[in-house]
Formats: structure tokens, sequence, C-alpha cells
């Protein structure tokens, strides 16, 4: 089935808030997120800034110890004018550059050409030439209501996923959740047109979008940790701080991954991660950091492929 459906109420936290539409095990929504200042597509403010959340989306049946997992379809700015900072956060620099070199906070505005795919930069006091940057719609802030009834920021992440800032959940991806309540709670927020790795501004370029995702409901699976996949990664997701911590847990839950699924004992998940293994920094800005794991399918095909002859 297909529901379309318009929020009316954000959130700024995940939790274990009442449903805004329930849906179904391999249900499609087609709906909209306003910006991370509760900006909507007419740049009209609707709801607290601080990420407001478009949800919570209740999937019938998920229950936990249950894996719920989010098919992004489609990923789009909806309006023509984003937003972000200009000046990279200080505690991402050394020190001593900062104090020599102090910087006031700016934001500067983005013209967003929807038709070609394309930011250009409005601010006249930013010299950067005739630069064009293409547009990588991703969603900052993707996750579930954490357990124990917990209401958690839509400033930080864990488990749960949350505010993960990571420039990977585009269009096409799949993105799976442990569940830890009746229902999963799904949330979603916080668009990006476009965001470097580490989200080190603070912001991505910030605008409302439209979304369309399907669900899937994939009982009695546990995972520990987010994962995702695109059509060339597999991909693993951890949200702490400091940043050796996430990278901990996103390359741990890669091995769990590889092991349980993938049919591989500890010496050949080890050995093919050690040669083979790809990190990103999701962000670097947020009070939880978040690293992911990555490891290429054509190494796991060809793994299959000599298991069959």
């Amino acid at each position: 089935m297909i529901h379309k459906f318009q929020p009316k109420i954000y959130y700024n936290a995940f939790g274990t808030y009442k449903p805004a539409l329930k849906v179904s095990d391999g249900d499609t929504i087609i709906t909209s997120t306003v910006d991370n200042a509760g900006r909507d597509s007419s740049d009209k403010q609707v709801a607290k800034r601080g990420n407001p959340l478009t949800g919570p989306f209740y999937v019938e049946g998920a229950e936990p110890g249950d894996t719920l997992a989010v098919h992004l379809r489609r990923l789009w700015p909806n309006r023509r004018i984003g937003r972000s900072s200009a000046r990279i956060a200080p505690h991402i620099l050394d020190a001593e550059y900062v104090n020599e070199h102090p910087m006031k906070t700016l934001t500067v505005e983005w013209e967003i050409d929807l038709e070609n795919g394309t930011a250009r930069l409005l601010e006249p006091k930013i010299n950067l030439g005739e630069i064009v940057l293409p547009l990588n719609p991703m969603l900052g802030c993707l996750g579930v209501a954490p357990p124990r009834e917990q209401a958690i920021s839509s400033a930080t992440s864990g488990r749960y996923g949350g505010n993960m800032d990571y420039k990977g959940l585009t269009s096409g991806a799949t993105v799976y959740f442990p569940v830890f309540v009746d229902g999963a709670l799904l949330f979603l927020g916080d668009g990006h047109a476009i965001q470097g790795d580490g989200e080190i501004l603070g912001t991505g370029i910030e605008i409302s979008f439209d979304v369309e995702f399907s669900v899937n409901l994939l009982k009695n699976k546990e995972i520990t940790w987010p994962r995702a996949e695109n059509d060339k990664y597999i991909m693993t997701i951890g949200n702490a701080r400091p940043l050796d911590q996430a990278l901990q847990h996103a390359t741990t839950e890669m091995i769990r991954w590889l092991r349980k699924d993938y049919g591989l004992d500890g010496y050949e998940a080890h050995t093919l991660l050690g040669h083979c293994i790809e990190y990103e920094i999701g962000n670097v800005y947020d009070p939880a950091y978040t690293v992911v794991c990555k490891l290429k399918k054509k190494w796991l095909n060809m793994i299959r492929h000599h298991d069959q002859k």
C-alpha cells in the first residue's frame, strides 16, 4: 500500500510518542520534512528549530528483537533556498589556529536548482568564483525510538540511529535499524542538499525535502547497530564519542554481519576486513560522532563464487 502523509506535528527527539501513521510490512510512504530550523517548502517556520522530525511511523508487527529495513526511494529538496554555516566548528581545528584567526558565525544562502540538481552560493562576502555544486540529497536524521521509553534529542545519535549526518544515506540506500519498542516508531528529518564528510560546518546545506520510502520487517533478526547497503557496499554505523569508540562499534558490527549472514569464521572476517575495509566519517560535530565501516559487495560476491565451485 502507498500512503501519502502530510505532517502537522514535529518532534525534536527520538522517543515513544503517539504514532503519526500506522503502516504495514512492505508499505510505501510519501511524505515531507522541514529543515533543521523548522522551515517548510515555502520557507515558513512551522516547527521548533533543532532538527524537527517527521513521524513517528508505526510498523505493524514490529517488536523488540526484530530489524526494520528502510528503503530510501526518493529524497529531493522541495524549495529553492538552502542555508549553511560558513565557519568550521572550532573543535575540529587546532586550538592555536582558532585563537589566532577567530571567526564569527556566518549563515549563508544557496540557490537550489531543482531541475538541474545543483547549488550556487548567494553570499557576496564569499568569493568562490563560479563554483556550482552537484546536489547529493541525504537525510541527516533517521532512526527509531530508543529503548526504555527514552526520549533522546535529535541533536545526537546512538544504537537507534538518530542524527548521524552520513552523506551516504541517499536515494537508493537501504538502512537497517534494531527495533526496541512495539511498532519500531520510525522518524526522519534534517535534509541536506549537500554535505561533505564529517559535517564539519555543523550543517550541510539545510533544506526541506520530499521523501518517498518503504519499510520491510525482518522478524526475529537481531542487530546491534544500524546497518545499510547500496548497490556497491554493505555498511555498518557506529555512533559514540570519542571517535575511536564509534569506529569500534562500526567495525564490530561488520564482523557480526560477516559471520552470521555470510558464513565467514573469525579469521576469514578479520583477514577480509584487514585488506578491504573502508571507513567514512558521518559527523564529528554532534554530541555523538558517527563512523561508517564499508565493504564492497564485489569481495563478498567473489567469496560466494569460490564457495560454489
